[in-house]
This record gives structure tokens, sequence and C-alpha cells, in this order.
């Protein structure tokens, strides 16, 4: 009696194997911080040239660090939502070098997903 075994691993073509482009670097970071209002928000520029931005609740928060988050190992950007006695908050970080587009993309569906109450 002959039993087949499956070969490990996972069978591919050449055509999924080729070399892909991937978007790199840091970019602009005005994609992200240009999608806040002053109606809305809080914009801070420190001394170290950072940029703090809040809500006006002051449960929201984004922080840009172009030369790195003091105290972090190349943090950039740092998202994070405040939690109610109900639910917990959550943060979200990015290095230095993830594309602003990445970043935007990611504020973007945190803004939509918050209303007045």
């Amino acid at each position: 009696m002959t039993v087949d075994v499956p070969q490990p691993g996972f069978s591919t073509t050449v055509e999924a194997l080729r070399l892909r482009s991937w978007q790199l670097g840091p970019g602009q970071p005005t994609q992200v911080t240009d999608m806040f209002t002053a109606g809305d928000f809080h914009l801070i520029v420190d001394d170290r040239a950072d940029i703090h931005i809040s809500s006006k609740d002051g449960r929201f928060y984004l922080g840009w660090f172009p030369a790195g988050r003091p105290g972090t190992d190349g943090e950039g950007w740092k998202l994070a939502v405040t939690g109610t006695a109900k639910a917990p908050g959550y943060s979200v970080s990015f290095d230095t070098e993830t594309p602003a587009e990445i970043v935007a993309a990611t504020v973007a569906r945190v803004l939509a997903t918050s209303h007045a109450v």
C-alpha cells in the first residue's frame, strides 16, 4: 500500500515570487496634520518642533515626533484614544520612517468612528 504524504511548505509560481515595489520613507506629515481643524482639535508645536494634536474633549491624541519620541526607540507617531468607564482605550505607534500616507489612513479610520455625544 502506498500513502501520499503532502510536501511541507506551500507551492507557488515564479510569477508570484516577483519583486514588488513598496512605499517607503516618511513622506509628508502634512498628509496627516491637515486632517484636523481648529474647530474640533487643539494643535501645539513644542520647542523640539514636535506636533501634538488633541480633541477638544481630550480623549483623542496624536503626536508627531520627527526626531523620534523622547524615551522611545524611534517612535515617530503616537495615536491614543482614552477609554471610558465601560470600555478601555487604545494606542497605536508608528516609527519615524512609516509613510505619512499609512498614518493618515489609520487616523482617517479612527476619526470616522467618532461621533458627537
